[in-house]
């Protein structure tokens, strides 16, 4: 059973960083492409930042230049650093990959983020 597993959110001042992890377990195949999704308050939940198995990231425009999605496949983790925090990045962050080889999909239970103004 893939189970995913994120870490990192927490409360910061606008300007500040932070970085999100996402350990995942259960056996999956190497064609993968894991993600960062958000969810504020009141709206749809969006995509933030993909990456796929081969490194190539994907970014929301207003996170770009701000937020640096990576991966490390060794050890089964993607990552989401974020810097310049603004109030409006305010959500609950959730982790997803998608195993091409299986069409199988699978979400973190996410992490809060909060930035105050």
């Amino acid at each position: 059973q893939v189970q995913l597993v994120e870490s990192g959110g927490g409360l910061v001042q606008a300007g500040g960083s932070l970085r999100l992890s996402c350990a995942v377990s259960g056996r999956t195949s190497s064609i993968t492409a894991m993600g960062w999704y958000r969810q504020a308050p009141g709206k749809q939940r969006e995509s933030v930042a993909i990456i796929s198995s081969g490194g190539n990231p994907n970014y929301v425009n207003s996170v770009k230049g701000r937020f640096t999605i990576s991966r490390d496949n060794a050890k089964n983790t993607v990552y989401l650093q974020m810097v310049s925090l603004k109030p409006e990045d305010t959500a609950v962050y959730y982790c997803n990959l998608y195993d091409f080889t299986y069409s199988r999909e699978y979400w973190g239970q996410g992490t809060q983020v909060t930035v105050s103004s």
